[in-house]
């Protein structure tokens, strides 16, 4: 069975990366398809692999400011030349699946979310972009017609699988496509452990608004307690001038030092939606409970009163009501990093692997089934 993998793009390493990472691993010598690959942003495991990028990687300005080619993208996937292949797998959420491949080869998709500039979040895209006023008025014209293309890009897909409940509600919605699988992406759970908490709490990741750290600085600053964010990202000057004495911005942390966080924190935040939430897992997998917003996938991976807390509401008022409320010593570190073993990375590479192979035999079982002449 000969693979190919296709990837958006590959200049960061986020969630999306390390399911494409753990496809690798699964596939060693699987070429991966992407619009370009940036080496300096990218994780440094990717240089050891065969990656293809488009024509955007070789056009001036292509990696530095590959937002301008946004128009470009869905024909720079078409043209990647996927013949010859047994298994197309594409891990998206914007324009991967829009590959052409040959009939001889099963697509299957997994899919992180429906494309969200052009869905569920364009309206907060287009509001936030760092342009002038005159793009932003033309902008919608353009998201109209890559919205009508990722739609059609979406039919494009044999299988479906999603990494939550959450996004298979949204493939049903946005593509009017069924899930055949729900497969939660991979985290390294061995990477974390259980330890002493210490006095504080502890929010992190990519520093961008739909984090709504917002919510969590004014809590803190209220309550005035310490309170420990991790990471970087374009909202962190605006949340730095918000934050009170008691907030601490800890910028980019190494692998060690945010296992330290995690294992020694009084709780973790999680005060947005995600569609599935890696960091709620790694707080987990510390033995650390979660307070969370009860929306999107910390419903599937938060056992209320067992593994974390929910707030109904996302503002600072439920947030605040909750932290009064809750009570760490009623949570057993060992039950909490139990739960949290499910979504170890080993598990996610042995179903996918199955997944995929159960699904190509019955595929090419079905093609080997020629039709009756009448």
């Amino acid at each position: 069975m000969k693979v190919a993998l296709v990837h958006d793009h590959l200049s960061q390493d986020g969630g999306a990366e390390r399911v494409l990472r753990a496809m690798q691993e699964i596939w060693p010598e699987a070429p991966t398809f992407v619009l370009f690959h940036d080496r300096n942003r990218a994780h440094p495991d990717f240089t050891r692999r065969d990656i293809r990028p488009s024509f955007i990687q070789r056009l001036p300005w292509g990696v530095s400011h590959y937002q301008w080619f946004l128009p470009l993208m869905p024909a720079a996937v078409e043209s990647y030349n996927l013949e010859g292949f047994d298994v197309v797998l594409s891990s998206t959420s914007a324009f991967a699946k829009g590959v052409i491949t040959s009939p001889e080869s099963l697509h299957i998709c997994y899919c992180h979310t429906p494309t969200r500039y052009l869905w569920s979040d364009t309206h907060r895209y287009v509001e936030e972009l760092p342009y002038p006023r005159i793009i932003k008025i033309f902008l919608p014209l353009l998201l109209t017609r890559l919205r009508l293309l990722d739609r059609l890009m979406a039919e494009r897909v044999d299988v479906f699988i999603a990494n939550s409940e959450t996004i298979a509600n949204r493939i049903k919605k946005y593509y009017h496509r069924d899930t055949q699988s729900i497969l939660y992406p991979p985290v390294n759970t061995t990477a974390f452990s259980i330890g002493t908490p210490k006095n504080y709490y502890l929010a992190g990741g990519r520093l961008v608004s739909y984090k709504r750290l917002d919510i969590v600085i004014e809590t803190f600053n209220r309550l005035r307690l310490p309170l420990k964010i991790f990471g970087r990202g374009p909202d962190e000057t605006k949340l730095k001038k918000m934050a009170g004495g008691t907030v601490e911005f800890l910028g980019n942390v190494n692998d060690q030092e945010k296992a330290d966080l995690y294992r020694e924190c009084v709780a973790y935040l999680h005060p947005q939606i995600e569609d599935f939430g890696i960091t709620a897992i790694e707080a987990m997998a510390s033995g650390r409970p979660v307070i969370a917003y009860a929306a999107g996938g910390a419903t599937e991976t938060i056992l209320d009163g067992v593994t974390g807390v929910f707030f109904q509401e996302q503002n600072w008022e439920h947030l605040l009501d909750a932290i009064v409320k809750f009570q760490p010593e009623r949570f057993d570190p060992e039950r909490i990093r139990k739960h949290a073993l499910q979504f170890d990375q080993d598990i996610f590479r042995k179903r996918l692997k199955n997944f995929v192979e159960s699904a190509y035999a019955a595929f090419h079982a079905s093609r080997s089934v020629k039709p009756r002449m009448l």
